[in-house]
């Protein structure tokens, strides 16, 4: 079944299901577009690991980890007498240090390796200020110093928008494409939560045509193949940030025609 939304569902924004989507999506990505370029070229999925100690980024995309972290061990009661304790102790919190793994595409030369695409989908930690923020920004100023391409997905309403000069009119999100032979312009496909998710051209070498990804497509495989028609609960509501009111009423008559 497919999503109600006709483009980006704001649902799959949930933390709860973001990281599981942010993976299916890149991996189905990366399945659309390998037939295409092979065999001069290859996908390759990457991925780096944040570690933090914030008490903020706890529930971020591993809500499994979260569940076995309530499981308390059984432990074995000693058989020794022992003291009566009158002072009672509280129950407090001490910082625990979190992996947190981003993934990545990465389209490479067949036998040279060289990197001539990245793919990045961006995460709640890369719009947040903070560490993963900062990361994530180097990362990208080294890649527009490069000869690579970049293509910048954001499928969030939340968070500080990546930084870019020139855009215009409102957008929920985008998508930004930075050919190193053109910078700094880049293509930028800003589109509205009631709007479809615009195809796009990914860039290649020179002498390769760019090649046409429908976005909506791979979207739409993703939400039926993972069940998120029956795992997404649309009586509750939209994840933030707030909703304009227009939003709010589009979607209000969306979900209960």
């Amino acid at each position: 079944m497919r999503s109600p939304f006709p483009g980006m569902d704001p649902y799959l924004e949930d933390p709860i299901f973001w990281s599981s989507f942010h993976s299916r999506f890149l991996v189905a990505l990366a399945d659309a577009i390998t037939p295409h370029i092979i065999p001069k070229y290859y996908v390759e999925i990457e991925a780096r690991t944040y570690r933090d100690n914030g008490e903020e980024d706890l529930l971020i995309g591993i809500a499994d980890a979260v569940v076995l972290a309530n499981k308390t061990p059984s432990v074995s009661q000693s058989s020794s007498t022992a003291t009566a304790v009158k002072v009672r102790p509280q129950r407090v919190r001490v910082p625990m240090a979190l992996e947190l793994k981003e993934r990545y595409l990465q389209v490479r030369e067949l036998g040279t390796d060289a990197v001539i695409t990245v793919i990045e989908l961006l995460s709640p930690k890369n719009k947040r200020a903070g560490k993963g923020r900062e990361d994530y920004e180097s990362k990208r100023l080294d890649i527009l110093a490069s000869t690579s391409h970049l293509v910048e997905i954001d499928f969030l309403r939340a968070g500080k928008p990546m930084a870019m000069g020139g855009a215009t009119g409102e957008m929920d999100y985008h998508i930004l494409v930075s050919r190193s032979n053109l910078r700094p312009s880049a293509d930028l496909y800003a589109f509205k939560l009631q709007e479809v998710i615009p195809d796009f051209l990914l860039p290649l070498q020179a002498d390769d045509d760019d090649l046409l990804i429908n976005l909506q497509e791979i979207f739409e495989g993703v939400y039926e193949r993972s069940a998120y028609s029956i795992r997404l609960n649309y009586a509750n509501p939209v994840p933030p940030p707030k909703l304009s009111e227009p939003d709010r009423l589009w979607i209000q008559e969306l979900l209960n025609p």
